[in-house]
């Protein structure tokens, strides 16, 4: 056991820039790729989720100090602060157990694409700690490893069926296809924000309200690119930080390259990946007829489209406001306030880029991680504290990850509270949800191949 923690931490610490080229040429030996174009193509990967990596951290490293600095002037005091979701991931590949749990996520994928119950072959393994967290916050609350590994399982399976289920809208607003993203962090917002889009829907009035992005760009023109866009709420958050002319300046400027660079370092990351997909189809087509395999990568690869970055932009200052006049809050907005790319992604997508609607929805998403948070921070300092880190300058601690995530919270809750009644619930939604998707699959299906046949005829 000693052996495998260490050689897993030393896998991990690696990180995905080392693990995606050895990950993506093993995938496509088996699809068939000779070895040397095959190595190739996850080096691309690899240096395109490198450059991507680059520009978010441009992000992180620019956002961060410039919400501290808002939080401070808009005179917030609240106990728990989030100390953002390296901190999380750290306790949870501290954790003893977490070797066992990523055997266990890593068999639950296997399990399901065997039995043909899902199509994500997720090779995002560091973002394993996203399900793994859940685990090791039940584990530690009821000291019951089977219920620890059943919560990170239980997890793995709700990722990979929202990655397939979210996978259309991947291939479909992002233009990325042969890719689902079985990252938690993006995923969790789906289950607020899909029911609440068909509510917009059924609204009348509210629901023929329609602008875009490229609305900005129609009406102001030159002024509505994305370069411009990035500078103007770049420029706006300095304001609203109080900064110097020059460093507002600086930080629009640092938007603008966000808004600039990420399409570009995709677009690097979706050349290495043809080979891969293309071999994948092509093999599929002759080997499982009717079965197609979506690979699972990070959210990173869609964080970088326009329409996310300026939800993003407009959602970090409202979030803020709203942690201070959100009754039962207690968080603290801070170092995750630059992933809110992540978390609203896939809002976007869902409501095709609609910016009215994923506002609207990002907010409500992001009012249900603040009020999760606060109920779990308790456990979580607690667990935080076992690992050593300190926190003798907060009286709690939380995140915009682990168990403040909309799916991650419930996970928690039905292994925590009650699991011999919980539990049983969670499993019939579940499979409740998984019957109705599965209908509605097969629905479109029936459609489309109907109207294929109508255009023959």
């Amino acid at each position: 056991m000693d052996f495998v923690y260490v050689v897993f931490h030393a896998l991990l610490g690696a990180g995905p820039i080392v693990l995606l080229p050895i990950i993506i040429t093993i995938i496509g030996l088996l699809f068939r790729v000779r070895l040397l174009k095959a190595f190739r193509a996850g080096l691309t990967i690899a240096i395109g989720f490198a450059g991507i990596k680059l520009v978010i951290n441009l992000l992180s490293g620019n956002l961060g100090p410039a919400a501290k600095a808002m939080v401070e002037n808009f005179g917030i005091h609240l106990d728990i602060l989030d100390v953002g979701w390296g901190a999380i991931a750290a306790v949870t590949w501290s954790s003893p157990i977490i070797p066992l749990l990523i055997f266990g996520i890593l068999l639950t994928n296997i399990v399901l694409l065997v039995f043909k119950l899902t199509d994500t072959l997720d090779v995002d393994i560091w973002n394993y700690h996203h399900m793994a967290i859940v685990g090791i916050m039940a584990y530690f609350v009821t000291d019951n490893v089977l219920l620890g590994l059943g919560a990170s399982v239980m997890m793995a399976v709700i990722s990979f069926k929202l990655a397939d289920w979210t996978a259309p809208y991947v291939e479909k607003y992002f233009g990325i296809p042969g890719v689902s993203l079985p990252t938690m962090s993006s995923l969790s917002s789906v289950v607020i924000a899909a029911p609440l889009n068909r509510l917009i829907d059924r609204i009348p009035g509210v629901n023929g309200i329609d602008f875009s992005v490229k609305d900005t760009q129609k009406y102001l023109g030159f002024f509505g690119e994305p370069l411009f866009m990035g500078l103007i709420l770049g420029c706006g958050i300095g304001v609203l930080a109080e900064y110097p002319v020059t460093k507002i300046f600086e930080l629009g400027v640092n938007m603008a390259a966000v808004m600039i660079l990420i399409p570009k370092m995709t677009a690097l990351f979706m050349e290495g990946l043809m080979p891969i997909s293309e071999a994948a189809k092509k093999l599929t087509k002759e080997k499982f007829k009717g079965r197609k395999f979506l690979i699972g990568l990070d959210a990173a690869v869609v964080v970088g489209n326009s329409t996310v970055i300026t939800t993003a932009l407009l959602v970090i200052p409202l979030t803020i406001f709203m942690a201070a006049v959100l009754p039962g809050n207690r968080v603290l907005p801070f170092a995750d306030l630059a992933v809110v790319p992540f978390r609203v992604a896939m809002v976007v997508a869902l409501c095709r880029g609609n910016l009215f609607r994923s506002l609207l929805i990002s907010l409500i998403c992001m009012a249900a991680i603040l009020l999760a948070g606060t109920a779990t921070s308790p456990v979580l300092t607690q667990l935080a504290m076992t690992t050593g880190i300190d926190l003798s300058a907060s009286g709690g601690i939380s995140s915009f990850a682990a168990t403040s995530l909309t799916v991650s919270y419930l996970v928690y809750i039905a292994f925590t509270s009650n699991p011999f009644v919980c539990v049983p619930i969670l499993l019939v939604v579940l499979i409740g949800v998984w019957a109705y998707m599965d209908r509605r699959a097969k629905r479109a299906g029936q459609a489309s191949g109907t109207e294929e046949s109508g255009r023959a005829e």
